[in-house]
């Protein structure tokens, strides 16, 4: 199921929509890192290329897989 959440990036609101899988990844990986979700996405944000919904969606697939497939 798709989810739409705000947040802030340089400033800025935005929208992004997302399955629910991955918006509960992204929240982990942010607490490991003892990052805000809005801090994670604009790190995210600085790096990526095409829309953020897809490089969020990048960006956990790589953490996943980068982790031996264990849930962050």
């Amino acid at each position: 199921m798709l989810k739409k959440r705000s947040l802030v990036i340089a400033g800025h609101a935005t929208s992004v929509t997302l399955e629910e899988e991955f918006w509960e990844e992204l929240k982990k990986i942010a607490a490991v890192r003892g990052q805000s979700l809005n801090r994670l996405a604009a790190d995210i944000d600085t790096d990526r290329h095409g829309n953020l919904s897809s490089a969020l969606r990048v960006f956990v697939l790589r953490t996943v897989l980068a982790t031996d497939g264990a849930p962050v």
